[in-house]
């Protein structure tokens, strides 16, 4: 790839003119095939994020074949660092949510829970970008900013430019497998003389973006057809001004000397004025003569070379304001080998610098700021000023109200943060359309329209796989830039873990969350909720739930967990609540307690749980005895990923569709590192696709569960699973191997038994013991049962292996975690 050198490159191959030309003129066909297929943007940040690796090491082949296209003159290794950190997924991420408001902007979701109406940003189709000569990383950034907007990308690059736009985006066309990204590529160098294919590139476009002054803009405009959208990045004038308590500080005179120098004041946000907040012209000549010293401190220049239009602009500019010395006008202070020059002018008006580093200081007192500056709004873009924070508050509204559209510090005009509007504009939004789909009541439990459609599809995960020991030492390795949210695990099943987040990441996640229960069944419009999940010791479950809620914009009663279980009862019954959440043992224990309460007030509707499940006999008994119309699960997850599966208002037991937009699933078998046949149970291994801070590839998360074919009833396309326990749930006793699972349904089928069970395992005498603990009931009947109905228990048994008991006890003698209350299914005391 990198060894080719013809000029153009077009939908993944390098062409010579020829070619280009006869493809030009097939443009609009070509633009439509590739809009056929929506471009995912995890897609081109994966992609994106390959390359900004590549480009961060020099010792990486890509980086040495860029390197040769860098243009002379030019810093390799500091220009594609620059463009590596651009492209890396964090800096992306970011400016995708600030810009889009989301990571994946183009999915038709709903802004507002309670309305089924859709919204996304999608693409404008076919983006031409006439990029600007000798600006070596605007051209290829801009093509990216357009891909993050699923567009269709011609890029036109200066005939007197190198190759490295051409290189750099072929480069990143092969980080992407799919392809995708390769079609909707196309850069071609030519002159701005061949008018003819200038109109064959615009013709077609929906939107024509292009960089330059006055004139490049109006010869491109030309070109541009009705209804087609003109965004243009014009050459701007930036300035300071500075408030008579700034101006004496030297500190500021060394700022400004920074900010002129810097560049040579080639950015558009460089400063060619310094206006004083002064009517005084002694004090506006005393100040030109001492940030004139402050230049002449600043080391020269390295290798700098002007062309002879440069040199006239400068030596007629500085010549002008000499000559308008005499009528008391102009003072001027200059090197003498014409470096640096400060032109102090008593005139207010904005007046355009010849640059390198060459300045105009003029007075304007604060009064005349918005009536001097405002006629020349088209053309304002940075001011930095100087005073106390009144003065920067007052000031920085004047003159944003003029035109500028960014304010910085002095010293730091030429910075910029990640997702900064550029020219008072969010380029990812030039570059997109904001649409909507209004749907009907039967859409109620559609989240995103485009789950009815299509499933996000990602790369096959690759590598080995985590267990909780390895995420934890990858926790450890975190930068804490990444850790901003720390939660811990409730224990269930073994030691808690901390797992950390970022907030981006945590929003994701609860806008995932909140989108699985509209899919269950939840109505943020009339459904009033009590979070009843614990709460405390860093514990996740309550504030997720809170923040879901949040989300939704659902009326929700945050309580908490409480062992006073009257008072729990007495405000559901208070608020008119008729929607639970919460862990299925301490409902259950809370609807137990309260039952003539709550049977009483008559409201409860819909419980939605989590953390464990309720068997179909609960289910039953929620139904028949408490008048629940609704019982699903509020989400499949973990503290480490976050929700990772959720039911829709069809799914039965503990069946849940796949958060395919943040999750990939594998089941792999129990006891060996390949997937399951079709239909089998295996373990459930996890990568996840949407976290900035941290990726978790193959996390092997220690449940069991089983893929299940064919379409759901509900419409959705994410894939769906059938949970099947907890690797833990299945332990070996005497030699044989026993699951929970087993005894939790033989007690469900043969004793029609609804309440909690637990297995304690310990040691009697000179043989194993196994206790089944119940809820009050026929110890004996059960016991009968279990023998009868377990052919592994009756074997271990008779064999005299085994002691087997079955022991009543009330709700309160059942063993929990501490931190979220869940029952401990089965608790093993063998040392």
């Amino acid at each position: 790839m990198f060894a080719n050198t013809q000029p153009h490159y077009w939908q993944g191959s390098f062409i010579g003119d020829e070619e280009a030309g006869r493809r030009l003129a097939e443009l609009p066909g070509l633009v439509g095939q590739a809009l056929a297929t929506p471009l995912e943007t995890e897609t081109v940040l994966a992609a994106c994020d390959r390359l900004a690796t590549a480009l961060s090491d020099p010792a990486h082949p890509t980086h040495t074949a860029l390197a040769a296209q860098v243009p002379a003159g030019e810093d390799a290794t500091a220009l594609l660092a620059e463009l590596g950190a651009f492209l890396s997924r964090a800096e992306l991420t970011r400016k995708l949510r600030r810009e889009l408001g989301s990571t994946a902007p183009q999915r038709l979701s709903r802004p507002d829970a309670r309305e089924t109406v859709y919204e996304a940003w999608a693409p404008v189709g076919l983006v031409a970008h006439i990029a600007p000569g000798n600006a070596a990383t605007v051209a290829p950034l801009s093509l990216v900013e357009g891909l993050l907007s699923g567009n269709v990308n011609i890029l036109k690059t200066s005939s007197s430019d190198g190759l490295l736009a051409q290189h750099l985006l072929a480069a990143l066309a092969e980080a992407d497998p799919s392809g995708a990204i390769a079609e909707r590529v196309i850069v071609l160098r030519f002159s701005s003389a061949r008018q003819d294919w200038l109109r064959l590139m615009c013709a077609p476009a929906d939107a024509v973006a292009v960089w330059g002054g006055e004139a490049a803009v109006e010869g491109i405009a030309a070109h541009v057809p009705p209804g087609c959208r003109l965004v243009e990045w014009g050459h701007k004038i930036s300035f300071a001004y500075l408030t008579a308590e700034a101006w004496e500080e030297e500190a500021t005179l060394t700022a400004l000397a920074a900010d002129i120098c810097l560049l040579e004041q080639q950015a558009c946000s460089s400063p060619q004025v310094v206006y004083l907040d002064t009517e005084d012209e002694e004090r506006l000549f005393a100040f030109a003569g001492r940030l004139a010293r402050a230049l002449a401190q600043v080391p020269p220049a390295a290798g700098q070379e002007l062309d002879l239009a440069e040199e006239a602009e400068l030596s007629t500019t500085e010549l002008l304001a000499r000559l308008e010395e005499h009528l008391g006008l102009t003072r001027v202070f200059a090197a003498e080998d014409g470096s640096w020059r400060v032109m102090a002018d008593t005139r207010s008006a904005l007046t355009a610098s010849p640059l390198h580093r060459s300045v105009w200081v003029k007075p304007l007192p604060r009064k005349h700021v918005l009536a001097t500056l405002r006629p020349m709004r088209r053309y304002l873009q940075t001011a930095a000023i100087g005073g106390s924070r009144a003065d920067i508050a007052e000031l920085s509204r004047t003159v944003l109200a003029a035109g500028v559209t960014r304010v910085t510090p002095l010293g730091e005009m030429l910075a910029s943060y990640p997702g900064e509007p550029h020219d008072g504009v969010y380029a990812l939004q030039r570059y997109s359309r904001r649409v909507a789909v209004r749907a009907d009541a039967r859409f109620n439990t559609t989240a995103c329209l485009d789950d009815l459609v299509s499933v996000p599809r990602f790369p096959p995960p690759t590598g080995g796989l985590l267990d909780k020991a390895a995420v934890q030492e990858l926790n450890r390795q975190l930068d804490r830039a990444d850790a901003e949210l720390y939660v811990r695990s409730g224990g269930s099943t073994g030691t808690p873990a901390l797992s950390l987040y970022t907030w981006e990441d945590y929003d994701t996640q609860m806008h995932a969350a909140a989108r699985g229960l509209l899919a269950a069944g939840y109505d943020p419009a009339a459904d009033r909720t009590a979070n009843l999940f614990y709460c405390g010791g860093m514990y996740g479950s309550f504030f997720s739930f809170f923040s879901i809620l949040e989300r939704l914009g659902g009326v929700q009663i945050p309580m908490a967990a409480s062992p006073d279980h009257r008072a729990v009862a007495e405000a559901l019954a208070a608020h008119e609540v008729d929607t639970l959440f919460g862990m299925p043992s301490y409902l259950w224990q809370l609807l137990h307690d309260q039952r003539e309460l709550l049977l009483s007030y008559g409201g409860l509707r819909k419980i939605y749980y989590g953390g464990e499940h309720f068997t179909a006999e609960q289910r039953r008994t929620l139904t028949e005895t408490f008048g629940i119309e609704v019982v699903h699960s509020i989400t499949y997850g973990s503290a480490d990923l976050g929700p990772l599966g959720y039911q829709c208002a069809e799914s039965t037991g503990s069946v849940h569709h796949l958060h395919a937009d943040l999750h990939t699933l594998e089941i792999l078998e129990p006891d060996a590192d390949r997937p399951v046949r079709p239909g089998e149970t295996g373990r459930l291994v996890f990568t996840t696709r949407a976290r900035r801070g941290q990726r978790l590839d193959r996390y092997v998360i220690g449940d069991l569960g089983r893929a299940l074919p064919g379409p759901c009833p509900c419409g959705n396309l994410a894939p769906r699973f059938e949970l099947l326990g907890r690797v833990g749930d299945v332990v070996r006793v005497a030699t044989y191997f026993l699951n929970y699972r087993r005894f939790t349904a033989i007690a469900e089928e043969h004793c029609r038994y609804s309440g909690e069970l637990q297995l304690l395992l310990g040691h009697d005498g000179s043989r194993e013991l196994l206790t089944v603990r119940m809820e009050p009931t026929d110890t004996e009947a059960a016991r009968a049962a279990f023998l009868a109905h377990y052919p592994e228990l009756r074997s271990a048994v008779t064999e005299q292996l085994l002691e087997f008991r079955v022991e009543r006890s009330g709700r309160d003698g059942f063993l929990r975690t501490a931190s979220s209350g869940k029952l401990r299914t089965v608790v093993d005391e063998r040392v």
